[in-house]
């Protein structure tokens, strides 16, 4: 072959495996639209595609689309399309009653098929509210467990039954409220955990309330508060029935009338649809397809809510008809509980008409920043302050007037220290307004770096400075204390310093003492109506505990020493929330505690976007002022 026709040969070549290429890059991109699962089946590095292959090796048109037929295929074998119901479709599914363990087993495989898909419970709890507490003074016990899966399915466990040891409560249902890979959401679900804990010894874990999911999506329009009746108007356009009859009612009735089975019912499945709902699944065009959802792409979304309580202002739902009653007549609550499940929390960042926001929060008589100033001899300001200290200087005789507008003291002793320049913070004048919308006629002192953190700081970074001490209207700072429980959560997992109410945390409960408890009560409860087996084995278990020979007759007197007994117990390990944090910066020195100051400042800014801060306000305040004063290997001693 002439050199000519090599040249020819080889330019023929490249044109077309470049044009082959071509074809079968677009023939890819227009398939690829077709398939929107292949990303999610096919790992590229555990299971190369067939089409790479094929851009590594050039085939004819016709094999590629024969191949991507077949992944197409494949493709819908290995992943079903689940079809999410609307709205109105979910809550037309019939609940399902459940009072046995029987009962529960056969239902159990259909609700963990459903979980495989979103492993995600809509959850809620009733229980008997016509006096708020039992005739001992005891809060009641939960009568109804009410759970729901993405699809509609409703189970209401009538909790009756396994009560003092009737029956056993089943081992799935046990393992499906505590497993850590099933979200469980609802409004106040994480007072229901509390209070399944108390009344039957079962364990809650992995709750999100709604509420904090609502707050966070900044595209939900919640405009009547953030009570599950609220969301379920404003979000979904449904209306739940909230009547005091029906929230009443007897939840321990032997048979359940249709209006509570529904009620109830509608609570765990509005949960549920809330939640498709504020992740993205949304209802408004009808029917969705999903392909479902693992569990670490459902807790991704809610990063920072799992498990914590929700920290609010309001009445419950369960106490909004004689809510009204209370604060007219001006009367202390004396059944009012915090761990109502259906609380009827108004949005922090609204004033509504059924509970306004400032209610709770006492918003300043007078204005924080007078705008007085201290001079030092020689003419040099030194700093701003309020009126009554500038005050204070003239009536000692240390200080003279030297201008009443603005208010200037001239001192006549040389201060301890002056301003590093004039372009300080301490000099410059500051607006008597909410730093984030402006509001000027009601405000409060807001605490920056939160006081359980700032109290252990050591003593050189505890001057009593007022830079991280902002004024916000009451709706502002309601909406900024929800945004750092956020970063509270945060650090609280970064660390394993779990934030504490002392229940939890610094006093743990003892479950041998806890079994004992549960025995005496059920024997002086049910007496002889339990089977003569059972009362035997409850009498062995206290007598074991008791140190008290088999043959001992257990009196009346030792069973209601034993049924209040205390279930728990101090834990000598327990560290405050706020100190262990505090603790882990401060292994890195002072730069350590620099950047968990700076890490608070940041998330102000972040999450709230002040319009109005002071002028020369900034998250690296005294930073470089503390390292030329005490050096970077400063002995760090907390307090």
């Amino acid at each position: 072959m002439s050199h000519r026709g090599h040249l020819t040969a080889v330019i023929t070549t490249v044109l077309g495996a470049t044009l082959g290429g071509l074809l079968i890059w677009r023939i890819y991109r227009t398939r690829r639209k077709k398939l929107p699962f292949i990303q999610k089946v096919v790992d590229p590095v555990d299971a190369p595609c067939p089409v790479e292959k094929e851009l590594t090796c050039i085939q004819p048109p016709q094999l590629i689309e024969k191949e991507l037929k077949a992944v197409e295929c494949q493709t819908i074998t290995l992943l079903p399309v689940v079809q999410i119901p609307s709205c109105e479709q979910l809550l037309g599914v019939k609940p399902v009653m459940v009072s046995s363990e029987q009962e529960w087993q056969q239902l159990w495989p259909l609700l963990q098929k459903e979980l495989s898909v979103f492993p995600v419970l809509g959850l809620d709890c009733e229980w008997v509210k016509t006096k708020g507490v039992s005739m001992k003074g005891r809060a009641s016990v939960v009568s109804l467990l009410q759970l729901a899966s993405y699809s509609g399915l409703c189970v209401l466990v009538k909790l009756l039954a396994f009560r003092n040891d009737q029956q056993q409560v089943p081992l799935s249902l046990i393992e499906v409220l505590r497993d850590p890979h099933i979200l469980k959401v609802g409004v106040g679900c994480y007072e229901d955990g509390k209070r399944l804990t108390r009344d039957y010894g079962l364990s809650l874990t992995c709750t999100v309330d709604l509420r904090y999911l609502a707050l966070r999506q900044r595209q939900a329009k919640v405009n009547n508060g953030l009570s599950l009746k609220s969301l379920a108007a404003d979000l979904l356009n449904v209306s739940l029935d909230k009547s005091l009859e029906l929230r009443c009612s007897d939840w321990e009735a032997d048979e359940l009338t249709m209006e509570q089975i529904t009620y109830a019912a509608r609570d765990a499945q509005i949960s549920i649809a809330l939640f498709l709902h504020l992740l993205g699944f949304g209802f408004e065009a009808g029917p969705a397809s999903s392909s479902g959802s693992s569990y670490a792409e459902l807790a991704a979304c809610c990063q920072g809510l799992v498990d914590v309580p929700f920290r609010g202002r309001g009445d419950g739902d369960d106490r909004a008809a004689d809510g009204e009653r209370r604060r007219r007549t001006r009367k202390p609550a004396i059944y009012e509980s915090p761990e109502s499940g259906d609380q009827q929390v108004p949005d922090p960042r609204k004033n509504n008409k059924r509970k306004p926001l400032g209610v709770g929060y006492s918003a300043r008589k007078s204005p924080l920043y007078d705008n007085c100033f201290l001079h030092a001899p020689d003419g040099q300001p030194l700093c701003t302050c309020d009126k009554k200290k500038a005050k204070w200087y003239l009536d000692k005789g240390i200080g003279v007037l030297q201008s009443e507008d603005p208010f200037v003291v001239r001192l006549l002793f040389e201060p301890s220290g002056r301003p590093d320049s004039q372009q300080d913070y301490y000099l410059t004048a500051k607006e008597n307004l909410c730093v984030v919308c402006g509001k000027a006629d009601s405000y409060i002192r807001k605490n920056i770096v939160p006081h359980e953190y700032r109290r252990h700081f050591p003593t050189e970074m505890k001057d009593h400075n007022s830079h991280d001490i902002l004024l916000l209207c009451t709706s502002c700072h309601a909406a900024s204390n929800v945004h750092d429980g956020f970063l509270k959560q945060q650090l609280a997992e970064e660390f394993a310093a779990p934030q504490g109410c002392e229940d939890g945390v610094r006093l743990l409960e003892d479950s041998d003492r806890r079994r004992v408890r549960s025995a005496a009560r059920a024997l002086l409860t049910a007496g002889d109506s339990l089977p003569e087996q059972r009362r035997q084995e409850l009498q062995v278990l206290i007598k074991n505990f008791l140190d008290m020979n088999e043959k001992e007759e257990l009196t009346d007197e030792v069973l209601q020493q034993a049924a209040g007994l205390e279930t728990r117990i101090f834990n000598e390990a327990y560290v405050p929330h706020g100190l262990k944090v505090v603790q882990a910066y401060a292994e890195y020195g002072l730069r350590g505690l620099m950047d968990l100051e700076r890490r608070w400042r940041q998330h102000f800014l972040t999450t709230m976007q002040p319009q109005h801060l002071p002028p020369l306000w900034s998250i690296d305040h005294n930073h470089n002022k503390f390292l030329r004063k005490y050096g970077v290997d400063l002995p760090i001693k907390l307090n």
